[in-house]
């Protein structure tokens, strides 16, 4: 079977990389103590608003009423799908969460028009509680982190599903967990789990947010940064959330999970 072809399955990841990347504690370091600034695109700050609406019309249509006082509102429980492709993966979280608005994000407007119909077998529409929007991942995370930030939001879980693990030694620092993004990811969730295929990159994520729960710890950082477990294994999924993952499994690929809490 030539490598390509449709029937040849997914290819495992290939890289010149060996072992976890040797500036990753530095790099993580660094970031920890400065801060993103680049500037916010509109049409994420379009598609957020659209979210935060969303969002208070679902707890708006439950009978929960908002608060504008910081010292006695409860904030919404919002779930992230970060990276959602064509909303597989953010159909089948919403299904396990009915009670809970989940927002899935990606930046490619071909994979989100294909949600809903194609996206899933089982469904010919997104639930409710499920809602997709076309956005930078990492302006998204800085205006959620405002939310969270506010007690407008409270994220329980973030699901972050096999996100492009950039291989090459030299495409190192586009990868989430060595760009200064980071620290701001790590606030986004009680619970952040971490899927690939790329063992590498399962290592560097887990290894990354110990150097960073060592620095919180060290510099008495509020216990919003801090994470209590971390926890990196090899995984089956009995069933496939996502494309990506069904594909891997059934090429049998080795998965790897990576689950912080902070709960």
């Amino acid at each position: 079977m030539m490598p390509g072809s449709p029937s040849a399955g997914p290819r495992a990841v290939t890289t010149n990389q060996e072992g976890i990347y040797k500036d990753l504690k530095s790099a993580v370091r660094k970031y920890m103590r400065t801060q993103y600034l680049r500037p916010i695109a509109d049409h994420t700050r379009e598609a957020f608003a659209q979210a935060v609406e969303f969002v208070c019309k679902f707890y708006g249509n439950a009978g929960r009423t908002w608060n504008e006082d910081h010292a006695t509102h409860a904030p919404y429980d919002v779930i992230l799908d970060s990276g959602c492709g064509t909303g597989e993966s953010t159909l089948n979280i919403a299904k396990k969460f009915p009670g809970v608005p989940v927002i899935g994000i990606d930046k490619s407007a071909a994979r989100l028009t294909k949600a809903g119909g194609t996206a899933s077998s089982d469904a010919d529409q997104l639930p409710p509680n499920a809602f997709l929007v076309r956005a930078e991942l990492l302006d998204f995370w800085r205006l959620a982190l405002e939310e969270v930030r506010t007690y407008r939001w409270h994220i329980p879980y973030h699901a972050l599903y096999y996100p492009n693990p950039w291989p090459k030694q030299s495409e190192a620092t586009r990868r989430f967990h060595l760009h200064p993004i980071f620290p701001t990811l790590l606030q986004l969730g009680d619970t952040i789990e971490l899927r690939t295929n790329w063992e590498i990159y399962a290592q560097e994520f887990a290894e990354a947010a110990r150097v960073l729960q060592e620095m919180t710890v060290s510099d008495c950082t509020p216990s919003s940064r801090v994470a209590k477990t971390i926890t990196r294994e090899a995984f089956e999924p009995e069933h496939a959330i996502t494309a990506f993952e069904r594909k891997y499994k059934n090429a049998r690929q080795q998965l790897w999970r990576v689950v912080i809490s902070k709960t």
